[in-house]
This record gives structure tokens, sequence and C-alpha cells, in this order.
């Protein structure tokens, strides 16, 4: 579990984001130590809103920033078919430009990267497309959370 600060908006137990570095307007900001703390790339979950936290002016969050605590959180991601069972490793199949598939946005998940092998956590099965455009053999899996 990590502490960072979080957009008011999205300072919500059970949201997810995939945290995306410093921001040029983070130049300057008294806040920076706490709030730059997570890892870029990496998809969380905010796990809680700290009690009593105040809200903190913040030059990329238009309603200022709370405190949170947040952890890496699961991704599902399709992945080739063959090989893919709980506990083995997977990575993407690679870039897909069909973005209207219903399947898109588990071929190119937030929070996971094409030449990076994951943890399969679990297999949850067929993917949500009909057909695939490129035709290849996929699964659905969640991926295991990064570890911090």
């Amino acid at each position: 579990m990590s502490i960072t600060l979080l957009g008011s908006r999205l300072a919500e137990p059970g949201t997810e984001f995939v945290y995306r570095g410093e921001s040029s307007a983070c130049e300057g900001c008294p806040y920076r130590k706490q709030c730059l703390t997570l890892e870029e790339g990496v998809r969380y979950e905010v796990t809680e809103v700290r009690e009593g936290g105040q809200v903190l002016d913040c030059a990329v969050h238009d309603e200022g920033v709370v405190a949170v605590d947040v952890e890496p959180a699961s991704v599902k991601a399709n992945v080739p078919s063959k090989g893919a069972y709980a506990g083995s490793k997977g990575k993407l199949a690679g870039p897909c430009p069909h973005t209207e598939c219903p399947s898109h946005e588990y071929c190119e998940p937030l929070g996971a990267a094409f030449d990076e092998e994951y943890q399969i956590q679990e297999i949850l099965g067929d993917p949500p497309h009909d057909y695939c455009a490129l035709d290849r053999e996929l699964t659905l899996v969640e991926f295991a959370p990064s570890e911090d």
C-alpha cells in the first residue's frame, strides 16, 4: 500500500487509474514529494481516502487533491491462448488498430505494456469479441497486480 495525493474527483475507494508520472504543471509545487510517489505506467486502485485530510490546491486537478491509500490493481487483458493458464506468464499479442472491437480495451489495456511479461492470476474465459480481425486466438485473463 502507498499513500499519495489524488484529484478530489477521483478520490473514491474502488477508483482505478494508471499513474502517468509528473506533469509540467507539477514544477515548483510544494506537495511534489507527497504526490509523485507511484510507479509510472502501473494501474492503481484507491483503497481508502484519508480521514480528516484537507483539500490541497493543485495545478493539475481543478478541484484540488486529497491524501489516499492506493495499491497496485490487477489488469484484465487478452493474451494468446497457447500457454495461457493461471500461474503462467503472459504477454499481450501486440497492437491492434481495430478500436471499434469490443475486445480492444483488453488487447491494449491501460496499465500493461506490449514488451512486458505478466503473471496470469486468473483465466476469465473467452474475450468479448465474436471474431478477431487479426485472426488471433485469444483468452481473456487477469494479470496479477504489479509488485511495488
